[in-house]
């Protein structure tokens, strides 16, 4: 089975009941609630195969987004999405000749950035990209949820007409670090000739607390201008896995 065939059809399944229209529109009413003017131009962090761009796009909005994965552009690219153009680069390094109205990060992305250097350059290079003004959406893991659930190992089993998938996640927390890499072993076979392709893959993912972004945003250029649970708009609890938090550039 082809590695590359193999991952793409995991993924998709694997995040098939995600989602992705919803998530859009909560995104979009953020943007809305917090911005006088209209936008037109949108920066996509962490875009992976364009799921959430395509809902977008079709906002006409021109998203332009960001992936370091070169399999997941090359899936984005055969989607073929209007108004999408999704590039390989680093979110610390990438450099565009244009600013843009907003950027989101979806999907704890920026749970993925564990180095204190590699968040700022992070934080910094989206600020640089932004206009006057300009909207940083983006959602992470909540350190009181994290320390008050404490992750635990889980199997996943998902099938399709063409695959069945078995996936292991077995969490290691680092309580200094604030830190919890999960280590992923995912089969992936195919029903048909039997073949069977395995995945491994490490996932660190650093949960942050209100004051850590709030220090962050202020050390870049941005102050805060809500912090709530993702997609619900819920105010925030120890139940609360995922946070959003919506900052504007303040000054160059």
């Amino acid at each position: 089975m082809d590695n590359f065939n193999a991952y793409s059809q995991y993924y998709d399944l694997l995040y098939q009941d995600k989602d992705y229209a919803a998530e859009s529109r909560y995104i979009l009413g953020l943007l809305e609630k917090y911005t006088p003017n209209p936008f037109k131009s949108l920066l996509e962090l962490g875009c992976g195969s364009g799921n959430h761009a395509r809902y977008f796009c079709q906002k006409d909005l021109q998203v332009t987004g960001i992936e370091q994965s070169e399999a997941m552009v090359a899936l984005a690219k055969t989607k073929g999405i209007d108004g999408f153009n999704p590039v390989v680069g680093d979110m610390r390094t990438f450099k565009l000749n244009q600013q843009y109205d907003a950027a989101v990060a979806l999907f704890h992305v920026i749970s993925y950035v564990n180095d204190n250097d590699a968040l700022i350059s992070s934080f910094r290079n989206v600020h640089n990209h932004l206009k006057e003004g300009g909207l940083f959406v983006f959602d992470v893991w909540f350190t009181p949820a994290v320390l008050s659930q404490v992750p635990e190992t889980r199997i996943r089993r998902m099938a399709n007409a063409q695959i069945s998938v078995t996936r292991l996640a077995e969490p290691v927390v680092h309580y200094a670090r604030n830190i919890v890499e999960v280590q992923y072993e995912v089969w992936v076979k195919d029903k048909y000739n039997g073949d069977t392709a395995i995945i491994r893959e490490k996932h660190s993912m650093r949960h942050f607390s209100i004051p850590e972004i709030e220090l962050l945003a202020y050390h870049i250029g941005f102050e805060v201008l809500g912090a709530e649970a993702f997609l619900s708009g819920a105010q925030l609890s120890t139940d609360t896995w995922g946070v959003c938090f919506t900052l504007r550039k303040t000054h160059a």
